[in-house]
């Protein structure tokens, strides 16, 4: 779906922001792009989009050029989810998706109400301007935006900015539901939550470069430390002991009355993040 070789980009003479990046994303795949700010991830989403020019190195997505694919066609195959709402804030969100929904073949659109409806909308705003809309609201109607058209390939970027627990939920219920109808989603974000639930495999970025790429399950049992925290009792009294996993095939090496719980001291995707990049997310 998307391929990627020695890709660069520069906002001037010593501003190269991208420093020759080679990646894929396969049909299908929920593929995460991940960096602190700054890093580069919104560059590089900008080229792939076609909101950005002047790029070096070769880019494909559906098999074409990107240089020369822009045509109608190619955007009504991608949907975008920026990370700040683009909406006309004196429309409602109705009028807002409609007007966008005409730029679409009607044979390709969803129906704006049951999509609305799909992301837990309230329906007391359907046709209140959204000015008066709250973040969640917003980001529910950008939401639905991104999908009117029944997009092929699918960019989001910060999807779950701005929404509460059960609204994030919400939305990677979606995402994934997309995936299963065979959409590839090309995703940024700061929430590593959102990647390690979400993405077949990750991409780290950091000034310019990836420095990492893999599934999360592999990234972070490469970066494992291999070791077992156990929770007993013994003689009356909590006890916990950290062992290294292989001594685990013998057995418990201590005495104990109960086992209470046993926990690998796998790493967390963002543990794994900064040990590859020096830097946290924020």
């Amino acid at each position: 779906m998307i391929e990627v070789k020695n890709l660069t980009f520069s906002y001037g003479k010593d501003k190269q922001a991208l420093h020759g990046l080679n990646f894929s994303v396969a049909d299908g795949e929920i593929f995460g792009f991940l960096g602190p700010n700054g890093s580069g991830k919104s560059t590089t989403q900008k080229i792939l989009t076609g909101i950005l020019k002047g790029h070096g190195g070769e880019v494909s997505l559906f098999g074409k050029d990107l240089r020369t694919a822009q045509t109608q066609e190619f955007f009504q195959q991608i949907g975008v989810l920026f990370e700040f709402p683009y909406l006309y804030a004196n429309l409602s969100a109705v009028d807002n998706l409609n007007y966008f929904a005409s730029f679409y073949p009607k044979e390709q659109l969803r129906d704006v109400k049951e999509l609305l409806e799909e992301l837990e909308f309230k329906k007391d705003f359907l046709n209140k301007p959204v000015s008066s809309y709250s973040k969640g609201m917003r980001q529910r109607v950008s939401m639905a935006r991104a999908l009117i058209s029944n997009p092929k390939l699918l960019f989001l970027d910060e999807p779950t900015s701005g929404l509460d627990p059960a609204g994030a939920v919400l939305f990677r219920k979606i995402i994934e539901k997309e995936r299963q109808k065979g959409t590839t989603v090309f995703l940024t974000t700061h929430n590593m939550l959102d990647a390690d639930l979400l993405c077949d495999r990750v991409a780290f970025i950091t000034n310019g470069n990836i420095v990492a790429l893999d599934t999360p399950q592999n990234l972070k049992e490469k970066n494992s430390n291999h070791r077992i925290v156990v929770s007993y009792l013994y003689q009356g009294k909590r006890k916990e002991q950290t062992i290294e996993a292989p001594e685990l095939k013998a057995g418990i090496p201590f005495a104990y009355d109960e086992i209470i719980s046993i926990h690998s001291q796998e790493p967390t995707l963002e543990d794994v993040f900064i040990q590859y990049t020096g830097r946290g997310l924020s």
